[in-house]
């Protein structure tokens, strides 16, 4: 009887509670592949529940003004995981803002951009940290802020999807 009056005591809290989205019932695995658009260069994710900002490996990171507006010049090497080669990408883009990054070595203020990612079958246009992650097995990090639009992490499971998106 105790347990029957629980249940009647917390119905008012299901039927209350919103329901989940399409991409919240979707569950990726801890590494995932994906493409950094629009040059379609396929590399390995790590979906990381302990950083809030996405970082992408990024080198020669140069600050410029443009229009009066903060941008940054940068490169983006990475294994294409399709063939192996290393591949050095250029861009530009204007800087959302800056994030200051404390670890073991200190503190460090890092130019955050918006970039866009195909993971399974949906385009991300999101925001990342510049970083040099050259030292890093993976290139790409995705943080929470991607991740409560993404879905659940199974920390069991890699590469549970293919990157197939349609071109940007």
């Amino acid at each position: 009887m105790n347990r029957l009056l629980a249940l009647f005591a917390l119905l008012p809290v299901f039927l209350c509670a919103p329901a989940l989205s399409a991409s919240q019932t979707r569950s990726f695995g801890w590494v995932e592949e994906g493409l950094l658009l629009p040059e379609s260069v396929s590399l390995k994710l790590k979906l990381d529940t302990g950083a809030l900002t996405s970082s992408v490996d990024a080198s020669e990171i140069e600050r410029f003004d443009k229009d009066g507006e903060t941008w940054v010049k940068f490169s983006v090497e990475v294994k294409d995981s399709n063939t192996d080669e290393l591949v050095s990408i250029p861009f530009e883009r204007k800087v959302i803002r800056n994030i200051k990054v404390r670890g073991a070595g200190g503190a460090d203020r890092r130019p955050v951009v918006r970039l866009k990612m195909c993971i399974g079958n949906k385009i991300y246009d999101e925001e990342f940290s510049l970083n040099n992650r050259s030292k890093m097995l993976y290139p790409v990090l995705i943080g929470r802020r991607t991740l409560e639009r993404l879905g659940t992490v199974d920390v069991t499971q890699t590469f549970t999807v293919e990157p197939k998106c349609k071109a940007a």
